[in-house]
Formats: structure tokens, sequence, C-alpha cells
């Protein structure tokens, strides 16, 4: 572990001089990555740093206890060693954790796809009560929601809602969200009182940039229609309405919410670009999972994830067993419990396996 957080120091140092090489500061790509990969192991760097004084304390100290000193003396010596034996381990643990390789789209922003699935209104009404409760998460990380297409149902529900959420780090938080969500209520739509069982699927999509997957012209079928939606008089009467197919994969994108072609051409792509990434991604994927299956992973869209029973109040997730009775609290969007505990039980994993 040491040679591998000294290795990580020491391309710490280059970066240093990196950047601050003339060349390197008028080349606006390179300056990027450099900054940007030094960042991503600064806390590293910082507490590699910290256990190295930690390290030189405890020697200190222990040296000391060959020496000739009064009982008073020693027995402090001895307190502070103990101390700092702490001090190493806690540290240890720390540095364990912040050498498993990042997810390198750990700081993107997403793009999130919720569509209503078993449970005909109810599963919409469902859908839409996921998107307020992510929509109200993000706002108390500080993120941004963007709303890119989406279609409503007439009783405040969504058959398919697709937004992005722009954030540092909304990846990393919600990546473990993909998957089949499960609810258990009484629905808005039953008069007779009865609970009903329905779901939603949610997808978590890293945004992708242009020069992380490259998506030609001429693989692309554009083609443009009049609105369904809300949105005035433009409705039906002008073609602002775009549809995107990647003719490679087959993957179709279509975007409605703007009055304007070009706004809504600019949102599909975004969605077109990271649908088009997280197929790439998943094929990798699928190789690695053949070799080792870890405890909690970015999910099966069809996989169910987790269950929300709204007569016990209660949330259950079912890849790490966590049931809390705050179900109120994680629908107004606290959801900190839940995904504090997935993203500790992944590392733990990581570190089971070696990886």
């Amino acid at each position: 572990m040491i040679d591998r957080l000294q290795a990580v120091e020491d391309r710490y140092d280059q970066l240093n001089e990196l950047l601050s090489d003339p060349e390197i500061v008028n080349d606006p790509k390179k300056l990027r990555d450099y900054s940007k990969e030094q960042a991503s192991i600064q806390d590293t760097v910082e507490a590699y740093r910290q256990y190295k004084e930690l390290r030189t304390q405890y020697q200190d100290a222990k040296s000391m206890l060959d020496e000739k000193l009064d009982a008073e003396m020693k027995e402090m010596v001895k307190e502070e060693v103990h101390e700092l034996e702490d001090s190493m381990e806690k540290l240890e643990e720390k540095l364990k954790i912040l050498l498993i390789p990042k997810d390198p789209n750990d700081d993107k922003n997403v793009i999130m796809e919720i569509r209503g699935a078993a449970g005909g209104d109810e599963a919409a009404l469902f859908a839409g009560s996921l998107y307020r409760m992510y929509s109200r998460y993000a706002e108390m990380q500080g993120w941004k929601t963007e709303v890119i297409e989406s279609n409503p149902t007439g009783l405040g529900g969504y058959k398919e809602i697709i937004f992005m959420i722009n954030g540092q780090g909304a990846y990393s938080k919600l990546k473990f969200e993909n998957g089949a969500h499960r609810v258990q209520r009484v629905p808005e739509t039953e008069s007779g009182g009865r609970i009903h069982t329905s779901t939603a699927t949610v997808a978590v999509l890293p945004e992708a940039e242009e020069v992380e997957i490259e998506i030609h012209d001429k693989d692309i079928r554009v083609d443009t229609f009049a609105s369904s939606g809300p949105g005035g008089q433009s409705v039906n009467t002008t073609m602002s309405a775009v549809r995107l197919t990647h003719i490679p994969t087959q993957t179709v994108v279509s975007c409605q919410d703007e009055k304007s072609q070009i706004k809504n051409k600019e949102k599909a792509m975004k969605v077109l670009r990271a649908r088009v990434y997280d197929k790439f991604q998943r094929e990798v994927q699928a190789e690695i999972d053949q070799n080792r299956k870890l405890a909690v992973g970015t999910g099966d869209r069809s996989e169910r994830i987790r269950t929300y029973n709204f007569p016990q109040n209660r949330v259950t997730d079912h890849r790490i067993g966590l049931t809390i009775q705050k179900l109120d609290q994680v629908m107004e969007g606290k959801l900190d419990e839940v995904i504090d505990a997935l993203i500790i039980e992944d590392q733990a994993s990581k570190l089971e396996s070696g990886e």
C-alpha cells in the first residue's frame, strides 16, 4: 500500500510541475486533463502526507521508550504511542478506500430516465413521485435539474420523464439508483382503499462529452414532427419536435419540450450521446462481471432494487438488506442515509475482492 501511495504522491508532484509549464498552460485540453487528474488524487496525497507525519511522530515516540525516563514521563510517552497507533490505524483504513480506483464517470452530470412500468395509472403516478424525490434531493445537494422530455398523464404522473441533473459528483451519488423501484400503497385512483403494488424503472446515465463518444452525422437520422404536448399555439402547427436515430446501435431519442427545433435537437443529442456511451460501457462491464461479482452494482434495469411501502412508512433496499422507517422523509428527497449505505457497501465489497 505504501508503494502505491508513494507513486500517487510522485505523480501529484509531477503534475504540479506540468501545470507550471508554459507549453501546458497554453494547451487548453492538456491543462484541463492534468488539472482534473491532480484534483482527483489531491485527497489521497494529503491523507498520505498526514500519515507520514504521524508515522514519524510514532517512531520518535517509540525510540523515547528506550531512553531512561522517570515513571511519569514513560507513562506519558506510552499514552502518546497508543494515541498515535489509533490515529494511524484509522488513517490506514481511509487510505485503503482512497486507493480504490475511482469510477471515471463519478464527477459527471447525469441524465435520469424514469418510466412507469407495471401498474397502469398508479405506476405513472409513482414515476412522478420518484421524479419529485430526485428533484428535491438534487436541490438539497445544490444541483440543478432540467427536464429534457416528458410524457405526462392527466392525473399528475408520467408515463416517461427524462431529465438532467447538473452538479459536481452527481453520478457518484445517483449511479446505484438504476433498476426497478416497487411501490406498495393505496392509489389515488382506488376508491376501495386496497393496497396496490406497482413499479417504475429508473435509468441513470453519465453525461457523455463529445471527446468521449464520437457520433458521426452520417450515422444519425433526423426526423422532425409537430409537438403533441403542452406548448400553446405552436402545438401541432410547427415542426419543432425532433427524433434522432443512431443507425449503428438503433438508439432512438425524441424531444419536444422546447418550442425551438434547434433546442430540442440539442437536448435530444445529449440524451443520444449518453445512451450510446452507456451501451458501450455496459458491454465492457458485462465482460468484467463475468470474472467477479460485487455486492452492489449500477444495476440491471429489470432488477428490483427497492420497495417503498407507504402504509408502514418503510423503504427497503434489497441489494444490501437495508430497511428504514423513514419513507415520508425519503420521498421528500432525504436520500442520504440510503445512498451513503450503498456507497459504503460498494467500497467494502471492492476492498474485499481486492479490486
